[in-house]
């Protein structure tokens, strides 16, 4: 059983004007056209978009063992 919902939408004069024509041309309901645009705009969303990397940069070799605390004093005493 197919289900369907009824519901109001307000859409600007030029767009329903265009609706309109393209309908009629394709001999469709004002209904079908706009389940079917509904249709392609929620099948063209990205699900899960993947995130590029993030950047990794190079800086060298430590320059004091974090977990010396007496040593990192000094090398934060020496900037």
């Amino acid at each position: 059983m197919v289900s369907h919902m009824k519901t109001t939408l307000v859409i600007a004069d030029d767009v329903m004007t265009r609706l309109r024509e393209e309908a009629a041309r394709q001999r469709r309901t004002l209904s079908e056209m706009v389940e079917a645009a509904l249709r392609l705009l929620l099948a063209k969303r990205p699900r899960g978009r993947k995130l590029p990397p993030l950047p990794t940069f190079r800086g060298g070799r430590f320059l004091v063992d974090v977990a010396d605390r007496d040593a990192l004093y000094r090398a934060m005493e020496g900037r």
